[in-house]
């Protein structure tokens, strides 16, 4: 039998060779008010888009059945790592989100478990789907809770890294998807009825027992609550260097290696303040329409006619990169709060990168198949 030769769809690989171009500048330009221990971490990067390329082949040939067949084996290992991260992993800042891996860089499992959630949820909502056409209450309920669960765990976990960021990232990818998988809408009402609550306490005992507030919870996560909240003084080295150097960059910037301002993780959380400096309104507005495009690109694919497992799978990798790209810049220009999650595809990291590189493999899987039935 003849077999249909797949095509690899350049209006998604396209964009993300362009913003390996801006992320290597980027992170070139930051290097400037870097310490020169942490080495060159554009040509780390570069390397890392390399490793990333190479993993978008291997992909394109084993096709997603093989990750699907496989979410729930790559699911316990992401959770042991993230164990293993506890147990034995060294302290590095008070968090213990990495393992130092010698002569390599580190490595960050919560990364990676971004992706096996993905995978993890389109496989248990479709065979769910598959097993019950027409699902009593009580049937959605069960299911509900046993997916929650599944997410729980990591998220006990990565929070007592502690990575508060990707545990709020887990639950956007949960609640995206659930969404899109014709769940009754009353759940929906019902969870946000409940997380209000749980807010609402939280927040109240915050802002009013802070002493009841601490032996409930604790010393760490109240700093982590004053560090989030503290974005709405718009004090903070971080966020006022940063909008400094964003607002007196103009239309064309300051240019390449010439950030005017001293902000600290600019290689990172702050990237887009860099490159706005360096390349000002204009620049930016580029990147952003370029982020729109690509996005634009993932929801087009979600709407077309596709097995629904990868419309499930679409639907987290839509949610989890659009979210980080809201955050990211907003928490940069002073919108929301500094919560830590970096910009896709921009920031350095090795971890997070090679994480978006599988998903563009995925994505472009996605986009080559036909809509045949896949067998799980």
């Amino acid at each position: 039998m003849l077999h249909k030769k797949r095509k690899i769809d350049w209006g998604i690989l396209l964009p993300v060779i362009c913003f390996a171009i801006i992320s290597i500048i980027t992170i070139s330009s930051a290097l400037t008010y870097l310490s020169p221990t942490v080495g060159n971490l554009a040509l780390k990067q570069a390397i890392w888009y390399v490793i990333g390329g190479v993993i978008i082949f291997v992909l394109f040939k084993f096709k997603n059945d093989y990750l699907y067949r496989n979410a729930w084996f790559f699911y316990l290992l992401c959770n042991l790592l993230l164990l293993f991260l506890l147990l034995f992993a060294p302290a590095i800042n008070n968090s213990k989100c990495w393992f130092v891996l010698p002569g390599i860089g580190s490595f960050q499992p919560s990364e990676f478990m971004k992706v096996s959630l993905i995978l993890v949820l389109a496989v248990m909502i479709y065979k769910f789907r598959e097993n019950h056409q027409n699902p009593s209450i009580k049937e959605e309920f069960l299911f509900l809770l046993r997916s929650f669960l599944v997410v729980l765990v990591p998220s006990i976990l990565t929070f007592l890294e502690p990575d508060t960021g990707a545990v709020i990232i887990y639950f956007v990818i949960y609640f995206v998807i659930i969404f899109t998988s014709g769940i009754r809408l009353r759940w929906f009402f019902i969870f946000l009825l409940l997380i209000l609550l749980v807010l609402g306490f939280v927040l109240g005992t915050y802002f009013f027992q802070e002493e009841l507030f601490v032996k409930i919870f604790g010393t760490d996560l109240y700093y982590r609550f004053d560090r989030i909240f503290s974005w709405q003084s718009g004090s903070g080295l971080q966020l006022e260097n940063a909008l400094a150097s964003i607002g007196s960059a103009g239309v064309f910037g300051y240019g390449y290696n010439q950030t005017p301002i001293y902000f600290p993780e600019s290689g990172t959380d702050f990237i887009f303040a860099v490159f706005a400096s360096n390349f000002g309104l204009l620049g930016a507005i580029v990147l952003l329409l370029l982020i729109v495009f690509f996005d634009g690109k993932l929801i087009y694919l979600a709407s077309k006619k596709i097995n629904p497992i990868d419309k499930f799978t679409l639907a987290g990798i839509i949610g989890m990169l659009v979210f980080q790209q809201v955050q990211n810049i907003g928490m940069t220009i002073g919108l929301f709060p500094i919560t830590g999650i970096t910009l896709p595809f921009i920031s350095y990291g090795g971890s997070s990168l090679l994480s978006y590189m599988i998903l563009v493999g995925i994505v472009l899987n996605i986009s080559s198949e036909d809509n045949r039935k896949i067998r799980i």
